[in-house]
């Protein structure tokens, strides 16, 4: 009994101790890698012990099944069969789990963490992802798909000796196999859950750091994916991670922070709506956005960054120029969310990609297109990329210039033409837009600033770069670094162009920055990877700096003041117009929100205790203290806010309420 007994279990030992040894050798080779960060041997010791209850986990869900109907299998007369079917199990899964993790330390590179929700999110896109890994990955493409099919080759001769067919050696009897059965399914039942408490094990059973890419290590690459793709279900609800609120009192701290009188908000069924009158009150004006793709102050001189963009420099002497600007973000998506609809960064999707967002969703294209704007949105790429082009379509936009549209480009990358194709198509574009006599608002949105960095060749002169700079930079930062020189070149360009134009004269321009280039470091929030430049000109305010802490929500309703039309919406942002409105910035990073204002900062993390800080803006660093409720009841009301008002649906204007707007 006892032989029979390991003769049936013997597969399942022997591939748990391939599996369990090889995530313990890439968290470990990670952990090497990343060994600055740990402040003592200790904290590598709760990784250890941390990630191997998550290596368990996992292994329990992949195995319960097969390793339940094992036994069964074997006794019966289709047994052959059934183990040539484990044996190519067991290689898909241990392929699987090995890709995740040799795909990690360029995501780590790139992102900050493991791979996470934006490696699922970039599936749906596999034109412009594998033109991204071949033009500025190959090597990392090679390396991964090399040792894949070097794992794969000794990989088969070792489940060959793992499940061996020895059935006539042993007496398989039906106790046999039911105590087997029962065994296997008991251990990895409980192995999946992790825990004998009652709820299973998650990842803030596991987190023990403050630096996120800690955290994400005790993870394996597989589960953290895994994890990412089960909360796409439930991410409408914010409450589950962050905890709960009454509505009521989430409804009157947003309102309380918009600055606004009781008296502004008047539609009880969507509980944010607002009216805010401009500061222009003549013929309205003409606006023009550009978005420019991946664009972090640390970047810009005038911000207290490199050398690298002197053209935007030259127009934040010019112009309305943002000192302390916040993305809310880290994605293209995010961005988009924040300027063109001014809602609040939740642990979800941007509503940019989700459903009930797709039509019939509050943006300034929707308002303006109801008074009598052309609204129009310009991209170098493919416009469906993102969901883009669907969901400005559904929700205000009448006309998508996008790369077929281009005429005659001069610089084709993997994600389309280059900035100046584009914003000398932006050129035209505004012209035609101009001799129709009717307002308009065009949305351009750059893109030669995204990762491989391909830009054309002979139009920038490379920065040069002291010894001891050249040793922070490795080559792929050099070629950000240039593709962030042509990116500015471009946009500089195109301003001088179009200040030669007619549209020129009755048009507010706004440059600002999508995101930061990557959000990396030991915060939970790394805030200072937040920071991202933005200028409005030619509003005909004289030029000067402002210091206030701005997020990228207030931008809409400062532009809508701006170019004279009455602000009658959903959204949360302040007019930066007014000099009595507070200070403040929304941040979300992966799964854990930001909120902080001149007082502090509240940053809310998934199951976990609320943390205080306090933010040095010329040092960049974040200093814990003791927690501020009533901050830390704002940062909640925020985070919760987004959830709400997209279930909801209360980040809507209705066309009987746009008909009253004067």
């Amino acid at each position: 009994m006892f032989k029979t007994t390991i003769y049936l279990l013997r597969p399942f030992i022997l591939f748990s101790a391939l599996l369990l040894l090889t995530l313990f050798i890439s968290r470990m080779g990670l952990a090497l890698w990343q060994i600055e960060r740990f402040e003592n041997f200790s904290a590598l010791l709760t990784l250890v012990t941390h990630g191997v209850r998550i290596d368990l986990s996992v292994l329990g869900y992949l195995l319960v099944l097969p390793a339940t109907l094992h036994p069964w299998f074997i006794l019966s007369k289709y047994h052959k069969k059934w183990l040539i079917i484990l044996k190519a199990l067991f290689f898909f899964i241990f392929i699987c789990v090995f890709f995740f993790e040799l795909a990690t330390p360029a995501f780590i590179n790139e992102y900050g963490f493991r791979p996470n929700r934006l490696f699922i999110e970039y599936l749906p896109y596999p034109n412009e992802v594998f033109k991204m890994l071949v033009n500025g990955h190959l090597l990392t493409l090679v390396v991964v798909l090399l040792t894949l099919g070097l794992s794969a080759k000794y990989l088969g001769s070792y489940l060959n000796s793992v499940i061996q067919h020895k059935k006539q050696q042993h007496k398989v009897t039906i106790l046999a196999s039911g105590l087997s059965s029962v065994f296997l399914l008991l251990v990895l039942v409980l192995c999946a859950r992790g825990t004998l408490g009652h709820r299973p094990i998650n990842p803030a059973l596991v987190y023990f750091s403050t630096d996120p890419l800690i955290n994400s290590l005790t993870l394996n690459s597989i589960y953290s994916v895994a994890h990412a793709f089960k909360q796409l279900g439930d991410e409408k609800n914010a409450s589950k991670l962050y905890g709960s609120m009454s509505t009521d009192k989430v409804i009157r701290l947003v309102r309380q922070e918009t600055g606004l009188a009781i008296e502004n908000f008047s539609n009880k069924s969507l509980p944010s709506l607002a009216s805010r009158l401009p500061v222009y009150q003549g013929k309205p004006k003409n606006l023009v956005i550009i978005l420019e793709e991946s664009l972090g102050a640390q970047f810009v001189s005038s911000l207290g960054g490199l050398t690298l963009t002197p053209e935007i420099d030259k127009l934040n002497d010019e112009g309305w120029a943002f000192k302390n600007l916040y993305a809310t973000g880290t994605r293209s998506v995010r961005g988009i969310e924040a300027v063109i609809t001014g809602f609040t960064p939740t642990p979800a999707r941007a509503v940019v990609k989700l459903d009930k967002s797709q039509t019939g969703f509050f943006t300034i294209a929707s308002l303006l297109a109801k008074q009598n704007y052309h609204t129009q949105f310009i991209y170098g790429g493919e416009s469906h990329f993102d969901n883009m082009k669907s969901f400005f379509l559904g929700n205000g936009f009448s006309d998508i210039v996008d790369f077929k549209d281009i005429e005659n480009p001069q610089f084709v990358g993997s994600w389309g033409a280059s900035d100046e194709d584009v914003f000398n198509q932006a050129n035209v574009e505004l012209n035609k837009l101009h001799n129709r006599k009717q307002p308009f608002f065009s949305f351009i949105f750059s893109s030669s600033n995204h990762d491989p960095f391909e830009i054309p060749e002979g139009i920038i002169t490379p920065i040069q770069y002291s010894k001891e700079q050249l040793v922070q930079y490795d080559e792929k930062e050099l070629s950000r670094h240039k593709a962030i020189q042509y990116a500015d070149y471009a946009l500089g360009k195109f301003i001088a162009t179009a200040k030669q134009q007619p549209y020129w004269q009755n048009t507010i321009f706004l440059v600002v920055a999508d995101h930061d280039a990557r959000a990396l470091g030991r915060d939970l929030v790394p805030i200072k990877n937040f920071h991202i430049p933005g200028v409005i000109l030619n509003s005909e305010k004289q030029p000067f700096v402002d210091n206030r802490i701005v997020s990228q929500i207030d931008l809409a309703p400062t532009l809508l003041s701006l170019i004279g039309v009455t602000n009658y919406s959903p959204m949360l942002g302040h007019d930066l117009n007014r000099s009595d409105i507070s200070e403040r910035a929304i941040m979300q990073y992966a799964d854990n929100f930001a909120y902080m204002n001149a007082k502090g900062v509240s940053i809310l993390q998934p199951q976990k205790e609320p943390l205080s800080f306090n933010y040095d803006l010329k040092s960049q660093q974040l200093m814990p203290v003791l927690d501020n409720k009533a901050l830390t009841d704002i940062a909640l009301a925020h985070a919760l806010w987004g959830s709400l008002a997209y279930e909801n649906k209360w980040f809507a204007l209705p066309d009987d309420v746009i008909s009253n707007i004067k």
